[in-house]
């Protein structure tokens, strides 16, 4: 049986859908949390739909975030359903949400109308823009987020168009930062009895990640541009092709760089264009090209071995299948197997926060839509004859 995570006691009443509000919870699920998941009777979540592909009729994509969690199919915008969530709220510790700013103001259930019966709870709202500013009422779309908070304008080639990042990870960061901010309100109400409202802005998110860039910017006006693989203040640091395919090599200090061309067979570090870090920069071009007349002569394992054992970072360019494959990853149970209700036996996504005395823990596979609405109904006290009413009337799903 799984230790108690750090959140066991904590319930959280999870109105998102989609990814980032859905990762949130997952995080908190993960750490010990009860997630009671309210989806729409009927479609459930639009990313049960997402696909293919499919396993079992579920889709992957909602695999992939709703692990942990249990899931009631409601329609809160009925009298009834509104009635159930009040319920539900009142035995929550926390709300989280992601629809658009204003749409659960219209229903009379965000912060301002919960604060003052619930003190206690925290509320969590995540949306493209944020609640606040002139932008607030429009949808947030990863791509649009990554695009517009300037991610795109750094990602792909220099001589070619810009790219979004491979995974939506503005979703993905709103996502973290939401679960932090939520541990972080948690922490608070331990010192001041009260909860607060979490406002998590998906541009927001993608301006935070600009990181280095961002800085770069901010202190000297400079603009950042595409650089392809290569890092635009270090160098060597890019991916090089060898003689069976592409590896990534990580050079990020002078020493480094001596002890690669020592492992390598070269010389460059005594030209006064490639001793420093700042003259590597400047002469990329022409140390790129240097180099890759000598990697290529040899498959990328015989440079791994060889840099890893002369201490350069370095690793190959891999397919997804084949990080999952790595024994590190496995070794650190990134790997793991749940037993859905449909589906069988299912491999997922292991936690990736290990703690040592209150560790999280996968327990349950995800749910199949409205899986746990009876249970959850007859905690509530809701009879039977109730509940089969609240059906026919399609309060909840079947």
């Amino acid at each position: 049986m799984a230790s108690p995570g750090p959140l066991t006691g904590i319930t959280v009443l999870d109105l998102t859908r989609v990814l980032s509000g859905p990762f949130c919870t997952m995080l908190l699920a993960d750490m010990g949390a009860r997630v009671i998941k309210v989806e729409r009777p009927g479609d459930g979540d639009e990313t049960r739909a997402w696909g293919p592909p499919f396993v079992a009729g579920e889709s992957a994509y909602f695999l992939g975030t709703n692990r942990n969690k249990e899931s009631i199919a409601l329609d809160f915008k009925q009298p009834d359903g509104r009635r159930i969530v009040e319920l539900l709220l009142d035995q929550s510790d926390v709300v989280v949400e992601n629809f658009r700013p204003g749409t659960l103001t219209r229903l009379g259930l965000d912060y301002a109308a919960l604060k003052d019966p619930r003190p206690r709870l925290i509320c969590a709202s995540i949306s493209g823009f944020g609640q606040t500013g002139p932008r607030r009422h429009e949808p947030g779309y990863d791509a649009v987020v990554q695009a517009e908070g300037g991610l795109m304008s750094i990602t792909g080639d220099a001589d070619g168009p810009p790219f979004r990042v491979g995974v939506a990870i503005a979703d993905l960061v709103a996502g973290m930062l939401a679960a932090q901010g939520i541990v972080l309100a948690l922490y608070a109400r331990e010192r001041t009895g009260r909860g607060q409202h979490v406002d998590i802005g998906m541009l927001d998110g993608a301006i935070s990640s600009r990181s280095y860039h961002a800085s770069i910017h901010l202190t000297t006006g400079l603009r950042s541009g595409r650089v392809g693989n290569r890092h635009a203040t270090i160098a060597p640091y890019d991916t090089f092709t060898a003689a069976d395919g592409d590896f990534f090599l990580a050079v990020g200090n002078d020493d480094q760089f001596r002890r690669f061309c020592s492992a390598a067979g070269m010389t460059l570090h005594e030209d006064a264009r490639f001793a420093t870090n700042p003259a590597r920069v400047v002469h990329h071009v022409e140390l790129r090209q240097r180099l890759s007349t000598v990697v290529c002569a040899h498959p990328r394992a015989h440079w791994i071995e060889v840099l890893t054992k002369a201490g350069v970072p370095c690793g190959a360019v891999r397919d997804v299948p084949e990080a999952f494959a790595d024994p590190q990853v496995l070794a650190r149970e990134m790997v793991q197997s749940v037993e859905h209700a449909t589906a069988g036996l299912l491999k997922v996504v292991g936690v990736p926060i290990k703690l040592s005395e209150t560790p999280g823990s996968v327990r349950t596979a995800p749910p199949t839509l409205g899986q746990h609405t009876t249970a959850i109904l007859r905690e509530l006290q809701i009879g039977a004859d109730e509940i089969e009413r609240l059906r026919r009337e399609r309060v909840i799903g079947a």
